[in-house]
């Protein structure tokens, strides 16, 4: 059962993607120029936004905005509500990630993320809310982390901002479907991007990102509120969940070395 209205396409519709320079945010800008929509590029650096939109579309529109700096945060959504007037979808791909284990905890590290991965979206949000709740249309896509399910090896900090994450989306919908808006938690397995190239583990399930982002655009287009993807890898994780901690942690050693 779908849990937000179905999108039966892209054509036309007014999307701002929020870390769109590398990796998924990239690959998903290219998907969704193919169906036709109207994209509004923002990263850090403008740079590879720019080849970016020279390899797939003349009509991109490019916003610099740094997710951990409210001023920038501020100043690049009023440009983008000032350009698209409405907002069909965002999409927030914007994420750090750095393998963190016990003897490697630091607060900057962990600062570092929970900022970008977390803070980053509500900050984001703090300022489009207004606007969709006007439109009483729309949809919220977060990119969060199969990591946010349950603690996993190498994911200290990480984990903990994915997981956070889903609990933020899943009391956003409460909030907001009842308005008209569509909220969208994007659940990733490994995916090969610069981020996880530092790896230094066997990925189990690891797909590209061009695979990555069909999977968000199909779970998109089917309403879906949770985008879980390698099914194969994610309804795994999901299984080990509800099993008592002893069985679960000795599969985790047994089925994810590190």
């Amino acid at each position: 059962m779908s849990l937000n209205q179905p999108i039966s396409d892209f054509k036309n519709k007014n999307i701002w993607l929020i870390g769109a320079s590398s990796g998924i945010g990239a690959a998903c800008a290219k998907w969704f120029f193919a169906q036709g929509a109207n994209l509004v590029l923002s990263a850090r650096r403008t740079e590879p936004l720019e080849l970016l939109a020279k390899g797939v579309s003349n009509s991109a529109y490019i916003v610099p905005i740094d997710v951990c700096d409210q001023q920038s945060i501020a100043q690049a959504s009023k440009e983008v509500l000032t350009h698209l007037k409405r907002i069909d979808l965002l999409l927030f791909v914007s994420g750090v990630y750095e393998p963190v284990q016990a003897n490697t905890l630091n607060y900057l590290t962990a600062k570092k993320m929970v900022d970008t991965n977390l803070l980053g979206p509500i900050s984001v949000l703090e300022q489009l809310l207004p606007t969709f709740l006007a439109q009483q249309s729309g949809h919220i896509a977060i990119v969060g982390s199969v990591a946010g399910y349950s603690g996993l090896p190498k994911s200290l900090v990480y984990g903990p901002t994915k997981a956070a994450i889903l609990n933020f989306a899943e009391s956003l919908y409460m909030d907001v479907s009842p308005q008209g808006i569509g909220v969208h938690v994007i659940c990733p397995g490994f995916v090969s991007t610069p981020a996880t190239a530092i790896n230094d583990f066997k990925m189990p399930a690891l797909i590209s990102a061009d695979e990555a982002a069909n999977c968000i655009g199909q779970g998109l287009m089917n309403g879906d509120f949770e985008i879980h993807f390698p099914k194969r890898f994610s309804r795994f994780l999901k299984f080990l969940r509800i099993l008592p901690y002893p069985i679960y942690f000795w599969l985790i050693k047994t089925f994810i070395k590190t």
